[in-house]
C-alpha cells in the first residue's frame, strides 16, 4: 500500500500529492518526491515505475524481494537494498526495503517489517538545511536508521551472551544452556548477514568512485560505515562469546562426569573389599586357615573395616570423594 508520497522543494515539504501529480512536480526545478510503500502490489509498483522511469530490473528485485543488501547504478540513479532486523518477540524478525533514488525522486519499499520510517521522514523535515541535499540525504538518513536499529538487536544478545555464561559458572550446564547458545548463534547470524554486504554499500558511497548523485554527502555515509564497522567487529567478537561459552559448557560437563566417575570408582572399591574378602572365606574349602580360630569372625570384620577406612582416607585426600 502507499504509505506517504510527499513533494519537497529546496529542503521544505510542500503537500502530499497523488501519484498521478508525481510527474508534474518532478519537472520543477530544486523538487523531488519521496514515496514510501509497504507490501505494494504489482499494481502499484507498476504505476511507480512509469512515473519515475525506474528500471524494470530493480523493479523485479523489489517486488521479488529476498534479495542481500547491494547497490546498483542505472544511470544517473541509484538502488539499494537494505536488510532490517527486528526481534519484537521470542524470534527475530527479518525484512527489507528496498530504495530507488533519483535527482528528483527517494522511493521506498518496505516488506516484512513492523516498524516504518515516519521518524526519519520527521527528522529529515526538521533539518530543511541538510534536506537541500535532495534525495541523497535521504538516502543517508534510510541507511542510518536501518544501522541504529541493529543497535538494540546486538545489545540484547549480548545480554542474553552475558545471562547464558553466568548460569554456566553458576554450575547449570545442561543442554538447555547449549540449545540457548545455538539459538544465539544463529541470530548473530542473521545479524552478519544484514551488516556485512551493507558495508561494502557504505564504503561505495564515500570512498573511491562516489555516484554522482550522492557527491557532497560523503562525510554522513562515512559516518554510516564506521557505525557498520563497528556492528561488524562486535558481532564477530560475540561469536567468538558464543563459541567459548559452547565449549567451555561442554568441558564444564565433562569435568562434572569425570567427578562422578571417580566417586563412584572410589564408592566401588570400598565395596570390592569385603566382597573379595567374603568370597574368600565363602569357598568353603576344608584346610583353611582361621577357619577354627575364635577370633576369625570379629578379625576378618575388623580387617575389611579398617581396609575401607584407609581407603577412604586415601580417596578423600586425592579429591575423589
Amino acid at each position: 500500500m502507499l504509505v506517504n508520497c510527499v513533494a519537497y522543494e529546496r529542503g521544505q515539504r510542500l503537500a502530499d500529492i497523488p501519484v498521478e501529480s508525481i510527474s508534474e512536480h518532478v519537472r520543477r526545478p530544486g523538487c523531488f518526491v519521496w514515496v514510501a510503500l509497504k507490501d505494494p502490489e504489482p499494481a502499484e509498483l507498476a504505476a511507480i515505475q512509469q512515473e519515475f522511469g525506474l528500471h524494470e530490473l530493480a523493479i523485479e528485485d523489489a517486488h521479488h524481494g529476498h534479495q542481500r543488501p547491494k547497490l546498483e547504478e542505472y544511470g544517473a540513479a541509484l538502488f539499494v537494498v537494505l536488510r532490517m532486523v527486528e526481534w519484537p518477540g521470542d524470534d527475530l524478525l527479518t525484512g527489507e526495503v528496498a530504495i530507488f533514488v533519483g535527482p528528483q525522486y527517494v522511493v521506498s519499499v518496505r516488506r516484512g517489517t513492523q516498524h516504518g520510517f515516519t521518524e526519519v521522514r520527521r527528522r529529515c523535515e526538521q533539518e530543511p538545511d541538510l534536506l537541500r541535499h535532495g534525495p541523497a540525504y535521504v538516502l543517508y538518513a534510510l541507511i542510518d536508521t536501518v544501522v541504529d536499529r541493529y543497535f538494540p538487536v546486538l545489545n540484547r544478545i549480548t545480554e542474553e551472551i552475558e545471562e547464558i555464561e553466568e548460569r554456566i559458572f553458576a554450575g547449570e550446564t545442561s543442554r538447555a544452556q547449549i540449545e540457548a547458545l545455538y539459538t544465539l548463534k544463529r541470530k548473530l547470524l542473521v545479524l552478519d548477514h544484514a551488516t556485512g554486504p551493507l558495508l561494502e554499500v557504505a564504503g561505495k558511497l564515500h570512498g573511491g568512485r562516489v555516484p554522482p548523485i550522492c557527491s557532497g554527502l560523503q562525510d554522513y555515509f562515512r559516518d554510516v560505515y564506521d557505525h557498520l564497522l563497528r556492528l561488524k567487529q562486535s558481532v564477530d567478537n560475540l561469536r567468538d562469546m558464543v563459541t567459548t561459552a559452547a565449549s567451555l559448557n561442554l568441558s564444564l560437563i565433562t569435568i562434572s562426569e569425570s567427578e562422578v566417575t571417580k566417586r563412584l570408582a572410589a564408592y566401588g572399591a570400598l565395596l570390592a573389599v569385603p566382597t573379595m574378602v567374603a568370597g574368600i572365606y565363602g569357598m568353603n574349602f576344608r584346610a583353611m586357615p582361621e577357619l577354627e580360630w575364635r577370633w576369625g569372625y570379629p578379625a576378618v570384620v575388623a580387617g575389611m573395616v579398617a581396609i575401607d577406612m584407609y581407603l577412604v582416607y586415601r580417596f578423600r585426600k586425592v579429591g575423589w570423594m
